[in-house]
């Protein structure tokens, strides 16, 4: 398949398949985290921008993207998915640049896009119905229709997975999507509308407007001709698109991060264990709503555990992107700010072991040193609030009673993983956790675009990824007909 180059203007909002400038005229600079320095302009969208966006995304439902049956939607995601590959290297560059995170990671993040494309490619034609049994002389059936325009507010630590499992399931579905990315990383989801056009997507099905939360992101959230509204972010300020949503009695999914615990148990095999305790709370420097930065650990390994994950923290660098280290740096100097005051808090607890940032780090990046505390008590700030940076605490705990009351004992519950060897305790402990995945002997599988992503408490509600996504991005229309 044939690709055009990609000619993207960061400066412009992307609506009905064109680049417009922001109706208010106004640009913002896109900064980079590995050293400070300015990237570009973006626009700085408002909420006529939105309006127009909306009205576009409206006209596609209308038009050719409205009329596609399903197998049509699924064979223009295929596309798109396929001609995301192409532009591998050029995309992965672009996140790196924007967010900070390795070249490694940066590229997998592309490769996970593409695998959404044609998981909901394959999957747009397979939704389907059922028919209910009901009185003599019915017939009922149930049908999924799409929810409209649908709104999607993404955040900068990952936008490429999660346009993909956001708006490529809202896309199988039919619905035609208007995207407010984070302002510290655009450019990935410019570029991949542009993917999308040149791919075949039709004019309005995917809208682009970047901006600022409190301009492009509340005039999204609280627009009455959106239908549904997606949202990956903070607590805080899910709450908010929550309230906005619903003024206008819209469905709102949420995925707002965790404080995800793994429990190791004296029987587990430590060895296999130890990189994913570690790589699980340092990927994309801890900048992971999954991200794993509570370990707990039975008495009879502690030791072991303590000082296998050490032994990996002090193997840790931290660089620039380009350099495809262990861990870049934090998206901005603001998120820095943030984990240094969580470090800082950290000050009474015993330092297990930590990272290194590279002496050739430029000074103007926003660097932290990766850092593993050990002996925390289960109520401790590091153990209770989410620090979004590359920053692990280890706990220890007697048996597998203390283990759940501690795994479950903060306000959210997004993911939760158990090593041990005793097949009856995996199976106590799946049900047990408090949690929307539950992995066993592993964590995070593999990224796992078909396994369905939610949380509890304060960690949101509702589903994405797999194919509950599609449920949630349709609406359920019962239709029962009388005949006689």
């Amino acid at each position: 398949m044939s690709v055009r180059p990609l000619n993207i203007d960061p400066s412009k909002c992307f609506i009905a398949g064109a680049w417009v400038d922001s109706l208010g005229g106004q640009t913002m600079p896109l900064t980079n985290p590995s050293d400070g320095s300015t990237i570009c302009e973006i626009a700085r969208g408002q909420s006529a921008d939105v309006d127009a966006a909306v009205a576009a995304a409206d006209a596609a439902l209308g038009g050719e993207w409205g009329r596609a049956t399903a197998a049509e939607r699924g064979r223009v995601l295929a596309k798109i998915g396929l001609a995301v590959l192409t532009h591998v290297d050029e995309l992965a560059a672009l996140e790196a640049m924007e967010v900070g995170k390795p070249l490694k990671q940066a590229r997998a993040d592309v490769l996970a896009l593409a695998r959404y494309m044609e998981f909901y490619g394959g999957a747009a034609d397979k939704v389907h119905g059922e028919t209910i049994p009901y009185l003599d002389g019915y017939t009922v059936y149930t049908l999924r229709e799409p929810h409209g325009v649908t709104g999607h507010i993404i955040p900068w630590n990952y936008p490429m997975q999660i346009i993909g499992r956001s708006v490529g399931a809202a896309l199988a579905m039919g619905n035609a999507c208007v995207l407010k990315p984070a302002e510290e990383a655009c450019l990935t989801a410019l570029a991949f509308a542009e993917i999308a056009r040149q791919a075949g997507l039709p004019d309005g099905a995917l809208n682009v407007v970047p901006g600022l939360g409190a301009e492009a992101g509340v005039a999204l959230s609280g627009h009455s001709g959106v239908h549904h509204i997606s949202f990956t972010g903070s607590v805080g300020v899910g709450k908010l698109i929550q309230q906005a949503a619903g003024a206008n009695v819209v469905p709102v999914t949420l995925e707002l991060g965790g404080k995800s615990p793994q429990v190791v148990f004296d029987d587990a095999d430590i060895d296999a264990a130890l990189p994913f305790l570690v790589n699980a709370g340092i990927q994309n420097a801890g900048q992971t709503c999954s991200a794993s930065s509570r370990i707990l650990v039975q008495r009879g390994v502690y030791d072991e555990v303590v000082a296998g994950m050490a032994a990996r923290y002090q193997a840790l660098r931290a660089g620039p992107a380009v350099d495809d280290l262990d861990v870049g740096p934090l998206v901005s100097m603001r998120q820095k700010e943030i984990v240094a005051g969580f470090i800082a808090k950290g000050s009474d607890l015993r330092v297990a072991a930590q990272g290194q940032v590279i002496a050739s780090a430029p000074k103007g990046g926003a660097y932290v040193t990766p850092m593993l505390f050990a002996d925390v008590s289960p109520d401790h700030t590091l153990a209770q609030d989410e620090i979004f940076g590359p920053v692990q605490v280890i706990i220890p705990f007697e048996d597998e009673a203390e283990a759940i009351t501690i795994a479950n004992g903060t306000a959210y519950g997004l993911v939760a993983s158990c090593w041990t060897e005793n097949g009856a305790r995996q199976m106590r402990m799946a049900r047990a956790l408090r949690a929307g995945q539950v992995f066993i002997n592993n964590y995070g599988a593999g990224g796992g675009v078909e396994l369905p992503l939610g949380g509890t408490g304060l960690s949101g509600h509702g589903r994405e990824k797999g194919f509950e996504a599609l449920y949630g991005f349709s609406v359920l229309k019962t239709v029962a007909a009388l005949h006689g």
